[in-house]
């Protein structure tokens, strides 16, 4: 198959979250595959100085934009170790700027006319690139015109006539809204302004309007793709999201274990794999004892936590529970992150005041990062709304066991300790459903129980490290859904 996915972020080129992490792995398992697989974006400031390879390609095109005609060129980088190409849309009255979408907390104001312009482009760069294209894989709110415009403007033209979309719905809670005078940008007629297709109360809704047009959609794991059918994970959304049930799914995002590997990171201070956890592991906790000031105490449970310091991730259950674990449990914290200011505050003074049990460094450390994952006993990830998580399968991966709250991804990947998953041999952590501080508390109280069962926590770290969640599994079943659209919508043409 000719695949080009369409995002408006992808590592190496330009980053503000996992979205940038999910298309730069996907491509690269797409084409170990076989598949001639591009990728898409626009050329930001921050692309054009990633330091990578970047060439001019002399293509040049013209997109009207409301009533004016917007020029813009196209730069190529070539991967030939990865066999990915990565186009950049370049204009830079548009991308050449110090962040990809908002500067100084505020979002541009002209986001809704700098994506119309990338989505028109994307159609262009097709025809004067004359790019061979199967399936165009578009992702979140930034693209979700493009479905709009393959149907509506090119459809008949040749080259178009079977191509197919899917759309990729990374989080709900973003969605594009913009005032409803914006239609005018797009050029689209405005009786599609209504609100069975690009309209949603009074405004104009681009991840709305590829969730309408696209041939086939999925979000990334299957509990998040029934969860955003109803509210309030929908998001307003969820009655679109039912009625599209049937060429709607979940597939879990993948891992790249050249990097997240415990048998190969270079950050640790002793390297391991499933056979060899029980020497490796505890050299790597009196490493990460001895890095965040904890007292080295290798008997005593090692709970860690890393991500965003927001609500989303339930810190605020995490919180209220250290208030009394530091009181009632003989345990340690350490928990690496930044995020909200009052959380911030909160967990300075639980540390300051238990320095023997809770260690809080307020910051990103991608090396920190690494040595909790390795050093931890337990990975604690309280989420209130998970799409698919990815720190609870690194963790899985290090053996450090995961404790989840059951939602998203997490429900998916994360199989509870219950006396029925102990003897049958699937139990790989522990989760529990309410979103409430006694129920992380019990879960980790009967982690913390289990703990000190050497041989039951044996069982529990040895089946999480022994499961796959590769991008090349998640590739397998992208391709899947690709074939199946395609077959779909052929059928469909032929009818």
């Amino acid at each position: 198959m000719n695949i080009l996915i369409a995002t408006s972020e992808v590592v190496p080129f330009a980053k503000t979250g996992g979205l940038a992490d999910v298309c730069g792995a996907l491509p690269v398992a797409l084409s170990r595959l076989g598949h001639s697989v591009s990728v898409i974006l626009p050329a930001y400031r921050e692309a054009l100085e990633s330091g990578q390879p970047i060439e001019e390609t002399g293509i040049e095109f013209d997109i009207p934009i409301g009533s004016k005609i917007v020029s813009g060129s196209l730069l190529r980088s070539p991967s030939p170790h990865s066999g990915v190409t990565f186009y950049l849309v370049r204009q830079d009255s548009y991308f050449d700027r110090p962040e990809l979408y908002r500067e100084e907390g505020e979002d541009y104001r002209d986001n809704s006319e700098r994506f119309v312009f990338f989505c028109r482009a994307v159609l262009e760069v097709i025809r004067a690139a004359e790019l061979e294209v199967d399936v165009l894989h578009v992702n979140d709110w930034p693209t979700g015109l493009i479905p709009v415009y393959l149907e509506l403007e090119y459809r008949g033209i040749p080259g178009y006539e079977q191509m197919v979309t899917v759309m990729t719905i990374h989080n709900m809670a973003y969605q594009g809204q913009f005032w409803h005078w914006d239609m005018l940008l797009t050029g689209i007629d405005w009786k599609y302004f209504n609100w069975h297709q690009l309209e949603f109360w009074g405004k104009l809704n681009l991840l709305k309007s590829g969730l309408i047009f696209a041939d086939a959609i999925n979000t990334v794991s299957p509990r998040y793709a029934q969860e955003i059918q109803s509210a309030p994970l929908g998001c307003g959304l969820e009655g679109v999201l039912a009625q599209r049930a049937d060429v709607l799914s979940g597939i879990i995002n993948g891992v790249d274990y050249a990097v997240w590997n415990p048998a190969k990171d270079q950050y640790l201070a002793a390297q391991y794999n499933v056979e060899t956890w029980r020497q490796g592991k505890p050299k790597c906790k009196a490493d990460l004892q001895r890095q965040v000031g904890l007292p080295e105490l290798p008997d005593v449970p090692l709970l860690g936590c890393v991500g965003r310091l927001v609500t989303q991730k339930g810190v605020d259950l995490v919180a209220a529970v250290l208030e009394r674990a530091t009181r009632e449990q003989d345990a340690q914290w350490v928990i690496l992150g930044s995020g909200d200011p009052e959380y911030h505050e909160l967990l300075q003074r639980l540390a300051a005041a238990n320095p023997d049990k809770v260690a809080v460094r307020l910051e990103f450390s991608d090396k920190l990062a690494h040595c909790i994952e390795a050093g931890a006993d337990m990975f604690v990830m309280p989420s209130h709304y998970e799409p698919c998580g990815l720190s609870q399968l690194y963790s899985l991966k290090y053996g450090t066991v995961p404790i989840v709250r059951e939602t998203g991804g997490l429900a998916d990947t994360i199989e509870n300790a219950t006396a029925e998953t102990l003897a049958n041999g699937t139990a790989n952590g522990f989760s529990f459903l309410p979103c409430h501080p006694d129920a992380l508390a019990d879960a980790i109280r009967q982690a913390c129980d289990l703990y000190r069962q050497p041989e039951v926590w044996s069982r529990i770290v040895a089946q999480g490290m022994g499961q796959d969640w590769s991008w090349d599994r998640s590739a397998a079943e992208y391709v899947n859904m690709y074939e199946t659209t395609i077959a779909r919508v052929k059928q469909t043409l032929h009818a």
